[in-house]
């Protein structure tokens, strides 16, 4: 089975998030054992962020960093155990809040879930989310 990046990679949705994947430095955790669960947004959730901000992101690698690590959490979490959580905690350090009865994750909703990769899970949502409330 495929890792979490090799996924992300094969999909033509994910072209943006493999690109800042890549700027920020994360490929070799991604390809870590894990396991993982990323919230991996498609290309058009990028497409929804002011003119300009993915650019000014990868060339500010800590910062995209940040932000990518908020879509990724310790753990591998099925759409099922994601349900009977209102939060789970991100590998950048704050909680990430959910309503998975309404595929909810903070401001976006999950369009496919439990994209099975051999290092975790993928729930493809159609927003980029941001730290703070």
């Amino acid at each position: 089975m495929a890792d979490i990046v090799d996924i992300a990679v094969s999909n033509d949705n994910f072209k943006t998030l493999v690109a800042a994947v890549q700027a920020a430095g994360l490929v070799d955790a991604l390809k870590s054992p894990g396991p993982f669960t990323v919230f991996a947004p498609i290309d058009a959730a990028f497409e929804k962020l002011p003119p300009g901000t993915v650019q000014t992101l990868v060339q500010n690698p800590p910062q995209l960093g940040r932000i990518l690590k908020y879509h990724v959490v310790a753990g591998k979490y099925t759409k099922a155990d994601l349900e009977k959580l209102d939060s789970v905690d991100s590998l950048e350090g704050t909680s990430i809040r959910l309503n998975m009865k309404s595929n909810e994750v903070k401001n976006s909703t999950v369009i496919a879930a439990d994209i099975e990769a051999d290092n975790g899970i993928i729930h493809v949502i159609d927003n980029v989310i941001l730290m703070g409330p």
